[in-house]
């Protein structure tokens, strides 16, 4: 199990530039995050060295998509495993798409305990942000418990397992 994770590891750095990524999860005010904005936008970055994503809130991600300059991206924290429609409190790839939205998170911890996003919901999720070009930060790993338990390649192998065949396009994850 060890040698699975640190060669598939190995594979995807030779893959990818580095990523420098903030997930604010429900955290942040406008004036919390106009702190956070202007820290980040005093930071020099080389686009061609490392792609630099902050994911706050939903609620703020339109006055953040101007606040911050280039090359920083505004990304999604989760997006829908199902398109437009009668899905309330829901959103769509299709519609980050619209929004001008590159970047989303799927499969954190937090979505995965509390609201359901398991292995066998995450594929479509992959699969739907991926049809529209999204890029995704996939997120994988073990609860306390099962590194506790000794679980964690298991773990962590179950849920890559689930997810490679939805990935169609490697370029546009970060695992």
């Amino acid at each position: 199990e060890g040698t699975f994770r640190r060669s598939f590891c190995r594979f995807l750095r030779a893959m990818r530039k580095p990523i420098v990524g903030g997930n604010w999860k429900s955290n942040g005010t406008v004036a919390e995050n106009q702190v956070l904005v202007d820290a980040l936008n005093q930071g020099e970055w080389n686009l061609k060295a490392v792609d630099v994503v902050i994911c706050p809130t939903t609620l703020h991600i339109h006055r953040l998509q101007s606040a911050f300059k280039d090359p920083i991206k505004v990304g999604l924290q989760n997006t829908s495993a199902t398109g437009c429609g009668a899905f309330t409190g829901e959103i769509a790839a299709s519609q980050a798409k619209d929004f001008g939205i590159e970047w989303t998170i799927l499969g954190h911890s937090e979505r995965r305990r509390l609201y359901n996003d398991t292995d066998e919901v995450l594929p479509t999720k992959l699969k739907t942000a991926q049809a529209e070009g999204m890029k995704v930060i996939f997120c994988i790993g073990e609860l306390l418990e099962e590194r506790q338990a000794g679980r964690t390649d298991q773990v962590i192998e179950k849920q890559l397992k689930a997810a490679i065949p939805a990935i169609s396009d490697w370029s546009r994850i970060v695992i």
